[in-house]
């Protein structure tokens, strides 16, 4: 036991270098509508970003057409026809957008939306909450303050975890069938630039893996 302390200790800092660098983001349920057939290549994509903080739903939206453009498609946001003003923060009303989408002529459809959101509170422990007595610095005051001075005032801390569960969803613009959707987990993403970006590669690359739609560029 004296020596699992031991080597615990000195393999702490490489563990915690080790999991912080795990993935963020991860993909944890896709489906396709089977019963649906792509007749023709799609043009042009409605996008939307479902949430209710405008901060959050200018950037998701940014990212969405960034990379909309860059897959060959003509783009629409929904934040350009019904700002945080328009629905005075109020959920937009239904039959409102879909005329829209219509009037533009967007034959496809993405939907972004924040389905849950979960924080836990875990503990990380200092160097000092792995003591117990090791021989190596002998029986004496000398070594014994030697070795663990640099561990003893090294306390532990507490961190909360955040965990995002997003939505994506594609629509066939013409017939309003869903046609595929995502889901996906997010731990403690940096910043709302970052989380954007990444979650929607991550979303529209599944999306083109699971359907392999084609784009009329």
């Amino acid at each position: 036991m004296k020596l699992y302390k031991f080597i615990l200790i000195q393999c702490l800092p490489l563990i915690l270098l080790l999991t912080s660098c795990s993935p963020s983001h991860k993909v944890t349920f896709s489906w396709k509508n089977e019963n649906f057939k792509i007749e023709k290549p799609y043009t042009k994509i409605f996008l939307a970003a479902l949430v209710t903080n405008p901060h959050v739903r200018t950037h998701l939206e940014e990212e969405m057409s960034k990379v909309a453009i860059e897959k060959g498609f003509a783009v629409e946001r929904s934040w350009d026809y019904f700002p945080p003003t328009f629905s005075k923060g109020k959920p937009l009303d239904k039959e409102m957008m879909i005329d829209k989408i219509k009037e533009l002529k967007c034959d496809l459809i993405f939907t972004l939306t924040l389905i849950d959101k979960q924080s836990e509170t875990r503990y990380i422990p200092g160097m000092s909450d792995f003591y117990g007595p090791y021989p190596g610095y002998g029986l004496h005051f000398r070594g014994f303050y030697s070795y663990w001075y640099p561990y003893l005032y090294d306390p532990g801390y507490y961190v909360t975890d955040k965990t995002y569960f997003m939505e994506g969803n594609l629509f066939d613009g013409t017939t309003e069938t869903m046609i595929w959707s995502v889901q996906t987990e997010t731990l403690n993403p940096s910043s709302i630039e970052k989380f954007s970006k990444e979650i929607v590669n991550l979303m529209l690359e599944k999306s083109e893996q699971d359907l392999q739609y084609k784009v009329q560029k």
